[in-house]
């Protein structure tokens, strides 16, 4: 189960129910890679959500499908929304909320295994007074609460923004992404690679 938001949605529909971007890339890599397991996906994302929306959702879109593994990638609209001076999503309150998320869970479904991603953003630029240097200033505050529930609910621990870093220091960042939010297709294999990885392991 892949819950979260735009980044996971990726256009899902009734044609394209795992959408187009790293959740129907992993699938398709389990298929080549493991053939013998057997495994069914449902990408439960949803364009714009915070972990609030997640909250008001998770019974009916995630829980009740009694998954094995839940794999969440949330954070990005939560810091959007606090630099847009909405207090209620800074980092505090989205550690709050999100380990209510996780702890419920556990209580509803004793034996889930967590996939915690990290939110990301795909920009070299740090010049001082721009929003995208304010959103990877304020970034790291948001990746350490994913890192302490990862460690909290032995979750498998992915750190999105580290990938991304380390490549842009190679590549320019429009290899990756039009924009620093949304990963065009390498963008998503990235996603769905270091998913595959970090399961194998």
């Amino acid at each position: 189960m892949f819950a979260g938001d735009s980044i996971t949605d990726r256009e899902k529909s009734n044609n394209a129910p795992l959408g187009y971007g790293y959740v129907n890339l992993f699938y398709n890599l389990m298929l080549a890679k493991h053939p013998e397991t057997k495994i069914t996906v449902i990408n439960s994302g949803i364009s714009g959500n915070t972990v609030i929306d997640l909250i008001d959702r998770w019974d009916d879109d995630v829980l009740s499908y009694k998954p094995n593994w839940i794999s969440i990638l949330i954070g990005i609209n939560d810091l959007h929304k606090f630099l847009g001076g909405l207090t209620t999503f800074n980092p505090e309150n989205y550690y709050e909320n999100l380990r209510r998320l996780l702890k419920y869970t556990r209580k509803v479904l004793n034996n889930v295994n967590f996939i915690l991603m990290t939110p990301f953003y795909i920009s070299r630029n740090k010049l001082e007074g721009g929003f995208r240097a304010k959103v990877l200033g304020l970034l790291p505050q948001y990746i350490e609460k994913v890192r302490l529930l990862s460690n909290e609910f032995s979750a498998t621990y992915i750190d999105l923004h580290d990938t991304f870093k380390k490549l842009v220091n190679i590549r320019e960042p429009n290899v990756y992404a039009p924009e620093p939010v949304h990963p065009n297709f390498t963008g998503h294999m990235v996603i769905a690679l270091k998913l595959l990885e970090a399961l194998e392991i």
